[in-house]
């Protein structure tokens, strides 16, 4: 926390502090034990910029720089897990990807909504049957006339059920990466269908849902990118994503961490608060040095995102460390608050239930190995 910030990027991030903990904290718990938040957090993202955080403002955004971007989803992984996930995705999954990738009409219409709030949007990649495979996904968009025709299923989406645009990858052509291409889909389109997945482990105040296309038609210019680029668009999208997720396990992180401190210094035991005892110091203390660790990756990735740099594998370890760190410091909370941490009464079981999924989407802790691993030896494992 001691490197250096411009004071655009010090403001921005005491701005996120101050909207997360009036905004967000306070509901965190109520949201999660009724498995809905309130929509109405949307408008108030779109308000302060958030929804909008490194689009261009000629397209309704806000601008700003990556590592502004990940101070603010630190703060929203602080504050609370789903929230971080509805812009990651909205913005950062599929703005981004329109920014990146979409003509000037498309830019045009749909940046201004999803950086407003007025509209969200969904990443529609992972199906029941491919997760971490998804080169070999299942879902066509068959050509007819001027038009696409997608039929298939997709799970596990966030936003899912929300969303008034989703990014949906299909099959337009042979087996394999090269034969998907990748379409911006209304969700109010004739044969879209979703339903809302419950009974999760964490993560239960978000929308996520199942998404069906029933003979789903989209005109050409629906089609993001070239046809045969939707993979590209993807995993271009993922490898951004990561850092997104990693920054908000740094926040998650400093939750747990933070909420221990305090709780330390005020339960007693033996007489003594619990924060006088050497074992109760050495898990805060491991807590402090791998969250600051995480920090300094997430950092580094954005720095090689802003210089133009690949940054592909920085993203893969800042992803691996911070979520699997994220995981180990609500462990350990858990552990100083003691039974209390088993309630929901305190912050930390929700630190820990939501941590848990953080390793395994956008790439599991395996998959992000094997990225890594490849980038070292030249020498690729998937296949």
């Amino acid at each position: 926390m001691d490197l250096a910030l411009s004071d655009e990027q010090q403001a921005l991030w005491d701005l996120a502090r101050g909207f997360i903990d009036r905004e967000v904290v306070p509901n965190a718990a109520e949201w999660d034990r009724r498995e809905q938040v309130d929509r109405a957090i949307v408008g108030k993202l779109g308000a302060v910029g958030f929804l909008g955080m490194t689009i261009p403002e000629q397209y309704g955004g806000s601008g700003g720089d990556h590592l502004a971007y990940c101070l603010m989803m630190e703060e929203l992984g602080r504050g609370d897990s789903a929230i971080r996930g509805i812009v990651s995705v909205s913005l950062g999954l599929v703005g981004k990807s329109i920014a990146g990738y979409g003509t000037e009409e498309q830019k045009q219409h749909w940046l201004p909504g999803i950086s407003s709030g007025e509209s969200l949007a969904c990443f529609g990649l992972t199906e029941p049957d491919t997760g971490s495979d998804a080169a070999n996904l299942a879902t066509k968009a068959v050509r007819d006339g001027d038009d696409y025709v997608i039929t298939g299923r997709k799970m596990f989406i966030t936003n899912g059920t929300w969303a008034d645009l989703a990014l949906v990858f299909a099959r337009t052509g042979g087996p394999g990466p090269k034969g998907i291409s990748a379409f911006l889909v209304p969700t109010d389109t004739p044969g879209f269908q979703h339903r809302e997945i419950k009974g999760k482990l964490g993560l239960r105040g978000q929308s996520t849902g199942e998404l069906v296309l029933d003979d789903v038609r989209v005109p050409e210019d629906a089609r993001l990118g070239d046809e045969g680029q939707g993979f590209t668009v993807a995993m271009s999208a993922l490898d951004k994503g990561r850092m997104s997720v990693a920054a908000g396990c740094v926040g998650l992180a400093r939750g747990a961490l933070e909420a221990s401190v305090k709780y330390a210094k005020e339960r007693h035991q033996f007489g003594k608060p619990i924060a006088s005892y050497q074992l109760v110091q050495e898990m805060l203390a491991d807590m402090a040095v791998n969250t600051e660790a995480a920090r300094m990756l997430v950092w580094r990735t954005a720095d090689l995102v802003e210089r133009g740099l690949p940054f592909g594998t920085a993203a893969s370890m800042a992803k691996l460390y911070a979520s699997e760190n994220a995981v180990s410091a609500a462990n350990l909370a858990i552990q100083v608050f003691g039974g209390y941490g088993y309630l929901d009464e305190y912050p930390v079981a929700k630190f820990l239930r939501d941590a848990r999924v953080m390793t395994l989407y956008e790439g599991t802790s395996q998959v992000q190995k094997l990225l890594i691993g490849r980038a070292l030896t030249g020498v690729s494992a998937f296949v």
